[in-house]
């Protein structure tokens, strides 16, 4: 009995040698790779492959078989005509036009690849949105299905729950992705204008801006409830937002502010900001990682005039400075979008001048081309990517 007493004892201390080495570990690796340390990463998520790429399965021409037969089409969504122009993408000419709920915001590819929804925000004081099916091997719409309100939508990273931002009622609704049938409700009374969000490498949190709160907010995906807010220093007007390439850090655009945050998202914090044009908005990812580019939509206000000062400044995100701006010529109000299969074209919507922009990524070279009225969230169709996390294509 002595002797055994004495093993156990040995085998404890080795046990708590072993504990605290892990310990141990699991503190260098926070401090040297903080922003991929989660203790509850999102269960069901498809493994990132390239650690320091987390949209390399998104790269050029990468796409999955879920988009075979998908008709090669950029989607425009206008907010004040409801309705879509149908643009192809090589004659650069519309092709077809079909009707949608009220105030058609954003075309949103589904997290399996198979549907596009055409999300429709409420009127002023009413609950009459929508959500507007599209099938991308015809192009055509299906049955508009009601709802309170879909400024935007979002998925799970585990692709089992459409998350649509009711930004009129101020909520985030949960439903079932395939018939849109509400599965549940999170209210989020601090975030006033809640609209755009994007999600931590793994899955575990997401940050949504709140464009008339001045901020924004944390959503532990798992719990799913808010566990922080955060009050920007300037302009206040929170608009896109993206996640780096190596997951390290968030860029936030402000329309007021003219420029990109930077916000550190496990500590949830400011720390950086990079200065880019009048009215800085959209947010979109080259195809192979390494820029960033940034619609400045020319002034300040929801609505704007026709051929202000828009413009689109290119960061890149290895020094976090901005390389290039273009103009758009003779005036312009560049919003949302994004960047073709090929990464070669940028596609953004003209949001006060009745137009799509399609811009050369090498030049900068514009083309235009008119559409209804007010466009908005532009989707490029099919894109490159194992699965969508929502808005206008967030591919991974």
């Amino acid at each position: 009995m002595p002797g055994k007493r004495r093993g156990s004892g040995r085998t404890l201390v080795v046990l708590a040698a072993l504990a605290a080495a892990a310990a141990a570990a699991a503190v260098v690796f926070s401090i040297r790779f903080p922003h991929w340390y989660a203790a509850r990463p999102y269960p069901g998520m498809p493994p990132v492959v390239d650690r320091s790429n987390i949209y390399g399965e998104a790269g050029r021409n990468r796409f999955s078989r879920a988009v075979e037969g998908a008709l090669e089409r950029i989607y425009v969504p206008n907010i004040r005509s409801g309705d879509v122009y149908v643009i192809d993408p090589h004659t650069l000419r519309v092709v077809d036009r079909f009707r949608t709920g009220r105030n058609a915001q954003h075309v949103v590819p589904s997290w399996d690849l198979r549907t596009l929804w055409v999300t429709g925000s409420a009127t002023p004081g009413r609950r009459d949105g929508s959500l507007t099916p599209i099938d991308p091997i015809t192009g055509k719409p299906g049955t508009i299905i009601t709802v309170p309100d879909a400024y935007n939508m979002y998925f799970t990273p585990d692709g089992r729950a459409a998350i649509v931002v009711a930004e009129a009622q101020r909520q985030l609704e949960f439903r079932n992705p395939r018939d849109m049938a509400l599965e549940g409700a999170l209210p989020v009374r601090e975030c006033d204008g809640i609209n755009h969000a994007d999600f931590a490498a793994d899955g575990s949190y997401a940050i949504f801006t709140c464009e008339f709160g001045g901020g924004l907010v944390k959503l532990d995906l798992l719990a799913r409830r808010i566990v922080g807010h955060l009050s920007l220093s300037r302009g206040r007007m929170p608009q896109d937002i993206r996640l780096a390439p190596d997951g390290s850090i968030f860029y936030v655009a402000d329309m007021m502010a003219d420029g990109v945050f930077l916000i550190d998202g496990e500590r949830f914090a400011e720390v950086g900001f990079i200065p880019t044009g009048i009215g800085a908005h959209g947010l979109v990812v080259s195809r192979d990682g390494r820029k960033l580019y940034v619609s400045n939509r020319g002034a300040h206000s929801a609505l704007g005039p026709p051929h202000g000062p828009g413009s689109v400044s290119v960061i890149d995100f290895a020094t976090r400075r901005v390389e290039r701006t273009w103009p758009i010529p003779g005036g312009g109000s560049p919003d949302m979008g994004n960047v073709s299969a090929d990464g070669k074209r940028l596609w953004l919507a003209g949001r006060f001048d009745n137009v799509a922009y399609e811009i050369d990524t090498a030049t900068g070279a514009v083309h235009t081309i008119p559409v209804g009225h007010e466009p908005h969230g532009v989707a490029v169709w099919p894109q490159p990517g194992r699965y969508c996390l929502g808005h206008t294509g967030i591919m991974r």
